[in-house]
């Protein structure tokens, strides 16, 4: 008992598909506002270099597949060629230090309005019904939502294209694979739960329907990149942007078991508890039936902490946790798990503003002398 020689579950090795892991802390996907004009920046070169490990999973800030998926200020894109060679010096540094690491690749739907719009036009979505305005993080601003504009069944296609090309333009930018963000209220979300989806064609009304979309997304994703190369991140549980379903138990295992089918790498899945941040899970086991289900690699996500994260990993519950305002703030975080050493804290006011040092990449090690560059 309380021996120095003791597994830490988190820290043991994995085997991810192809990919030989040297522990199960994951960087969660984290929106950091800092791609000026859409396109990854040098500075990012630092940001997840300092983030990676021998074997260690990284997986970037949600990255727009087109033009019409933009939603924020600054976030990264990779559907043109100047985004894709930004991304090269980038994924470069951290195969330089042995990182594995995925683009995950998103369309915001309806979480936009028309100025981040190609000529000024409506969002797409599942939906013509609007979001309403939402408090920013800083708990000030108030962010304003056009209404968005239902996608004909005949368009789609053209949406599912967009995510094939962006997974092909992350491999030609080097990434390791590509991670389809599914989650948080976002487009693929906007289809699949029944708070937001009003359609009457064969994308809405029954669960089969809802799911059609994301399922023909992750189908062409594979079909274009490998299916050893492809995961996908949802939240079945969280009505976050006003995307909430009436049956997310339901919606979860009917994922995981359709996902089976296309024999994807990995389903990253949202615990309900997102926004209990360092908080004792509330509905324990909550994931297990879509854990069971799904025959790849799991990964969970959604306010651990090491203690409950190491849990995870011991009781089979998950076989990655990934790790997101905390990874922020450390970059060192398996070496301080390893340690038992504490935690920086993470600074809010920093998440999303434009600065390319404050709150990006001047969170201190625990030894100066490895803050460096690689």
């Amino acid at each position: 008992m309380g021996s120095i020689e003791k597994t830490i579950p988190l820290l043991t090795p994995y085997k991810m598909g192809k990919f030989q892991l040297s522990h199960r802390v994951v960087l969660a996907p984290l929106t950091r506002q800092r791609s000026y004009g859409n396109v990854p920046q040098p500075h990012a070169i630092l940001y997840y270099s300092q983030r990676t490990t021998k074997g260690g999973f990284l997986i970037t800030e949600a990255t727009g597949v087109s033009d019409t998926a933009q939603g924020y200020p600054d976030t990264p894109g990779i559907w043109t060629k100047e985004q894709v060679e930004a991304w090269k010096p980038i994924v470069d540094a951290v195969h330089a230090k042995g990182g594995i690491f995925f683009c995950q690749i998103w369309h915001v739907g309806r979480v936009s309005n028309t100025g981040f719009q190609p000529n000024g036009q409506a969002p797409i979505s599942s939906t013509d019904k609007s979001l309403t305005p939402q408090i920013r993080s800083n708990g000030i601003d108030e962010a304003q939502f056009s209404p968005p504009r239902r996608l004909k069944t005949e368009e789609i296609p053209q949406i599912v294209n967009d995510f094939r090309i962006a997974a092909r333009n992350a491999i030609e930018a080097g990434f390791d694979g590509v991670e389809i963000h599914g989650a948080h209220g976002y487009l693929i979300d906007q289809f699949m739960k029944d708070h937001v989806n009003d359609r009457t064609d064969e994308y809405g009304g029954t669960l089969e329907n809802r799911c059609r979309f994301a399922l023909e997304i992750v189908e062409a994703v594979v079909n274009e990149i490998g299916a050893d190369r492809v995961g996908i991140r949802l939240s079945p549980f969280a009505s976050y942007m006003e995307s909430g379903d009436s049956d997310p138990k339901a919606l979860g295992l009917y994922m995981a078991k359709s996902l089976n089918k296309y024999d994807i790498l990995y389903c990253h899945m949202v615990e309900p508890r997102m926004k209990l941040v360092g908080q004792k899970l509330e509905t324990p086991h909550s994931l297990l039936p879509m854990r069971k289900a799904f025959k790849g690699t799991f990964i969970a996500v959604g306010g651990y902490v090491e203690e409950d994260g190491n849990k995870a990993i011991a009781e089979n519950y998950a076989d990655l946790v990934a790790y997101g305002r905390w990874f922020l703030a450390n970059p060192d975080l398996p070496r301080r798990f390893e340690l038992g050493a504490p935690l920086n804290k993470y600074d809010r006011e920093t998440f999303y503003i434009s600065d390319p040092v404050r709150g990006y990449v001047d969170y201190p090690f625990l030894e100066s002398s490895t803050d460096v560059s690689s």
